[in-house]
């Protein structure tokens, strides 16, 4: 366990990592599958049947749907047991989470008001301010809702222009702006507002309750998906704010932001990785019952082939969501054990994972993206039919790329932030790119053919992390402190370190799960592996090249490209005959069966 606890963000790039050390989802304990299957009853029987009234802007029926969730506890999940939830831990709160993410556009509101909607409270609030809001946050009496983006301030989010400026006689600040793309905002009773007090350079932010004279409301948008959800524009106009309303100290507003972000980041993307199991299980239910030609379309290999990708991707995306819940649980036990206040090391907590955090957010949000479009594809002509789930979830699934900070910040966040901490030495990335840029120079290890199958798997991934390094670690001597201005470059990167979290988190779930059960019972686990590494490093490769061809010359460019094809060179693998074996199963099972 001490291992565990020593662990930082975006360590896993220069250190192994040991099965033993990582959650998996099969590991899941009673009472975090009693919550899941209490989260499923009420998306099954109380959500989904309702949907296309939601999808209606029907807010009231949102509202009630939401103080449901309140009755039966999920809104809670998170919060302390003093303030009236159940103050279960990270992993906990993502499995109710996953479960909710197959609820369309209402999972929207249930992670706005649960995440960015009560958490910044939980975690910077006075105690007068966590004993007047969070009791009534956890049991849906209020709804929350988060204000942050303005017209004219969306990734730049400080650039905010709303203003909050001390009344004469110093009991309020008197708070003017307009907020746009707010989630609940038809529906909320509280909002978390960022706005600048007087001049200040940084947003401050404060809880505002919707009922205050100087609110208005917008109407709802009109949007492409999501339209269960509620969104509109709020306007605050002269809107007077207690100064015990302020949240956190003044100036502190962007890092609350960014911080409280980084646990939305991972949220959305196992939310996402539930939504997928959702739509693998309605294209194999429909592909199994559509006939063409006499035979069911879900024995034709095309069909088979798409299913399996589905199924894989998914796989890889719930490994690595769990492996960082985890890794946040054991940091913040970590901290709590040296004497820290609980608040704070949760803070901490997600502050350390915040590469991971990224990670998840962009890589969940486009394996979704993959598995909807082809959720249409399978559906055929009726995909496209406003009758069929596939054609909701395709609408919906589009503004996870955007919200929650859009995959292009998110894939400069993940990268920019292993850079810092390196230049900072709080990672030593520098010292494993120095041994790579050293091997190079040296004769090629062929390596033992006669490794067992996970060692192999090992030093592939392992492999993964060189090719990393050797890029970002030549691309940083070049750019200095200019690389940030290489977007494409750093995209590159961020594509790579994704592929290889994943691949790992797969490969560790694969080896705990053999040691678990046994290797005869995980046979087609260890093909989407085989698969999913044997892709990962055409994909790396090709990443790695075009990084390579945009800053190198000459010697040193013919050298890291000679690095890049050695660091990226696996083992063959029939991927038609893997991709038919697992899309069986999933044919079989008639739903997403992993």
């Amino acid at each position: 366990m001490e291992n565990k606890k020593t662990i930082k963000g975006g360590e896993f790039l220069i250190k192994e990592t040991s099965y033993e050390d990582v959650f998996i989802p099969e590991e899941f304990n009673e009472e975090q599958n009693m919550m899941a299957q209490t989260t499923s009853d009420f998306v099954e029987t109380q959500v989904l049947p309702k949907i296309d009234d939601l999808d209606k802007h029907d807010r009231n029926l949102l509202s009630k749907l939401v103080k449901d969730a309140g009755e039966l506890g999920l809104l809670g999940v998170s919060v302390p047991e003093e303030y009236g939830g159940f103050g279960q831990n990270t992993v906990t709160s993502m499995r109710v989470v996953e479960e909710i993410g197959k609820s369309f556009s209402y999972s929207v509101a249930f992670s706005a008001h649960t995440g960015i909607g009560t958490l910044p409270i939980l975690y910077y609030g006075t105690e007068e301010q966590k004993k007047k809001y969070l009791p009534k946050l956890a049991s849906g009496e209020w709804i929350g809702a988060y204000a942050l983006t303005e017209p004219e301030a969306g990734s730049d989010a400080n650039s905010g222009k709303s203003k909050a400026v001390l009344s004469d006689d110093g009991k309020y600040y008197i708070l003017n702006g307009v907020k746009m793309w707010i989630t609940n905002g038809g529906i909320a009773d509280v909002h978390i507002v960022y706005a600048k007090i007087e001049d200040d350079k940084n947003l401050s932010a404060f809880i505002v309750e919707a009922s205050w004279e100087g609110i208005t409301i917008g109407a709802e948008e009109e949007k492409m998906g999501i339209k269960g959800s509620s969104t509109v524009q709020i306007y605050y106009n002269n809107v007077k704010v207690p100064v015990e309303n302020l949240l956190g100290e003044r100036n502190d507003g962007f890092k609350i932001a960014l911080n409280i972000l980084n646990l939305g980041r991972l949220k959305l993307g196992v939310a996402t990785i539930g939504a997928a199991k959702g739509i693998i299980s309605y294209a194999v239910q429909y592909a199994n019952e559509r006939k063409q030609f006499k035979t069911p379309i879900a024995q034709f290999g095309a069909i088979k082939h798409k299913l399996a990708e589905m199924a894989i991707r998914t796989f890889a995306g719930e490994s690595l969501g769990y492996r960082v819940s985890q890794n946040i649980d054991d940091a913040i036990e970590g901290y709590i054990a040296e004497g820290m206040d609980k608040g704070k090391a949760a803070l901490e907590g997600l502050r350390q994972f915040a590469i991971e955090a990224s990670i998840a957010k962009v890589l969940d949000s486009e394996i979704l993206d993959y598995i909807v479009d082809e959720g249409v594809q399978i559906y055929g002509g009726m995909g496209y039919s406003a009758e069929t789930p596939v054609e909701r979830a395709y609408r919906d699934s589009r503004i996870n790329r955007i919200f929650e900070g859009t995959n292009e910040i998110n894939r400069m966040v993940m990268v920019g932030e292993l850079l810092k901490r390196a230049f900072k030495g709080e990672l030593d990335v520098l010292g494993p790119a120095k041994a790579v840029g050293e091997e190079l120079m040296g004769i090629p290890d062929f390596g033992d053919t006669t490794q067992d199958y996970f060692e192999l798997k090992k030093k592939a991934v392992k492999n993964f992390k060189k090719a990393i390094l050797m890029v970002a670690g030549a691309a940083a001597q070049k750019y200095q402190d200019k690389l940030q201005d290489e977007q494409e470059l750093l995209f590159a990167a961020a594509d790579m370190l994704m592929l290889t979290y994943a691949a790992e988190s797969f490969m560790l779930r694969v080896e705990k799960l053999e040691h678990m059960k046994g290797a005869d019972k995980i046979e087609l686990q260890k093909l989407m592996l085989d698969v999913y590494i044997y892709d990962a490093a055409a994909a790396i490769k090709k990443f790695g090249d075009d990084a390579i061809n945009s800053f190198a010359e000459g010697n040193e460019k013919m050298g890291m490209l000679t690095g890049m094809k050695r660091f990226t060179k696996v083992d063959g693998v029939n991927v038609i005959a893997a991709r038919r074996k697992i899309a069986d199963k999933i044919i079989e099972e008639n739903k997403y069966p992993f």
